[in-house]
């Protein structure tokens, strides 16, 4: 016996509540609660999660030292760059969530990696947004000749199961999660409920069947649609694809990896012919670098395991208004804040009455503090109007008294910085002694600092 009721579901995060309310106590999104039904049954052999009851007598509780497992299983996406990110390759038994914004690439990512794959068997592509002719147009556009590759449009999670439970594939892909839904459930496909159901059952697949599946999730501004914050809690590994659509190089992101490392990158340029992968990011993002201009600099930004030399600059000029802008892009806004406070204070370079504008070249996000020196040196680099030394890079993090701390892993960013020719490398003193203990300051020149107007003294 089934009683149906209405509850209001935040979009955004999936707190629930009996009442409609402007503004999620959850997540503070406001107006995201949407209404939706649902069916509770009563005198159903069935729990909520699908386990027949009669059957719980079976399940038995296992000593850990009893369990044995073979080491996990890896399959090759083909791609360098994706292996990187999940840790090696594709988990067997795994469930994956690939999430951006639509538009960004992630449909042409899964089909090339579809067609790069190190899987012997079937593959199955689950659309419910194109139709098999519109992803025969992509492939051809991607030169995708695997015979392995077979499609499937259709958005029902009974059929999808039925048919991979027949056909038995190697990897399954679901394009995407927010069209999938249960008919059991009365809410619309894309609602909060009808997502966190959907990707509950490929879960159970995924470990019942031991088949790895990749799902795709979309972002969107509006809150109208699930996003992947609701699956992160349920799915394996979370990739994020993200990139400026109008510029062509592409971020793979780990957030989580049960079989892994986060926070590994991967970065791929768009092509006519699809995405390409950049085995060698700092040169590609210091190609087309000006010399000797103000307000360029160079840092040594640490992305995962990943060390990149990525370019940052700086453009300062009088203010026409009372009040002085600050904007920047690919770094935050209230760090860029902070520092200029630290050169105005410490530094005394005036520049209250000054706009300030920062952005980080190819359109990479940066957060690590080891980047603020070059910031900062950037900034008053375009204020005095002097150029920093093109062969120079900056490596430190600056605290709210002007001094330069010690950042970590500073070998892997020298030699990051040797290998792509960099002559000079301007570091904290307090990571002096781990230079000098693997020698590296006989390869390549370094200079130590240790605050703010030691190091524009050394630069400017």
């Amino acid at each position: 016996m089934a009683k149906a009721r209405t509850v209001y579901i935040c979009q955004e995060c999936g707190y629930e509540s009996q009442g409609w309310m402007g503004k999620c106590p959850s997540c503070g999104k406001w107006n995201s609660f949407v209404e939706e039904i649902v069916e509770v049954n009563y005198g159903d052999n069935r729990d909520r999660g699908g386990i027949d009851s009669r059957k719980k007598s079976e399940v038995k509780v296992v000593y850990i030292n009893d369990i044995v497992v073979d080491d996990e299983e890896r399959y090759s996406t083909g791609m360098k760059e994706m292996d990187r990110v999940l840790g090696g390759g594709i988990v067997k038994g795994s469930l994956i969530l690939v999430s951006g914004e639509p538009g960004i690439g992630k449909s042409t990512l899964l089909l090339q990696m579809c067609e790069r794959t190190g899987l012997k068997g079937k593959i199955l592509y689950v659309s419910g947004e194109e139709s098999v002719n519109q992803i025969k147009l992509r492939a051809n556009r991607l030169n995708i000749k695997n015979p392995e590759i077979t499609m499937l449009c259709e958005t029902n999670i009974r059929i999808i199961e039925r048919i991979i439970r027949t056909e038995n594939p190697k990897l399954v892909i679901i394009d995407s999660i927010q069209t999938i839904f249960n008919e059991d459930l009365a809410s619309a496909p894309g609602t909060v409920s009808q997502v966190r159901e959907s990707t509950a059952a490929f879960m159970r697949m995924a470990k019942t069947l031991n088949i790895p599946m990749i799902i795709v999730g979309h972002i969107t501004k509006e809150g109208l649609i699930a996003g992947p914050k609701v699956l992160e809690h349920i799915v394996d590994a979370v990739l994020y694809f993200e990139g400026e659509r109008h510029l062509n190089y592409r971020i793979l992101r780990a957030i989580k990896n049960r079989f892994g490392s986060t926070n590994e990158i991967g970065i791929f340029e768009m092509r006519e012919t699809g995405l390409e992968e950049v085995e060698n990011p700092s040169l590609i993002m210091l190609s087309e670098r000006p010399h000797k201009v103000p307000g360029s600099v160079v840092v040594a930004s640490l992305e995962g395991t990943r060390p990149m030399l990525i370019e940052i600059q700086a453009l300062v000029c009088p203010t026409n208004f009372g009040v002085p802008r600050r904007m920047t892009t690919g770094v935050d806004y209230n760090r860029v804040a902070m520092l200029m406070a630290v050169l105005e204070k410490r530094a005394n370079l005036h520049l209250h009455d000054y706009d300030a504008y920062v952005n980080v070249v190819g359109g990479l996000k940066i957060t690590e503090p080891a980047c603020d020196l070059g910031i900062a040196a950037a900034i008053a680099s375009s204020f005095i109007n002097s150029y920093i030394d093109p062969d120079t890079i900056l490596i430190g993090e600056i605290g709210l008294t002007g001094e330069i701390r010690a950042v970590s892993r500073i070998e892997a960013r020298v030699n990051e910085a040797m290998r792509i020719g960099v002559k000079t490398c301007i570091i904290p003193s307090g990571n002096m002694r781990i230079i000098q203990q693997n020698e590296l300051d006989k390869m390549i020149e370094i200079k130590a600092v240790g605050n703010i107007q030691e190091a524009l003294d050394l630069l400017l």
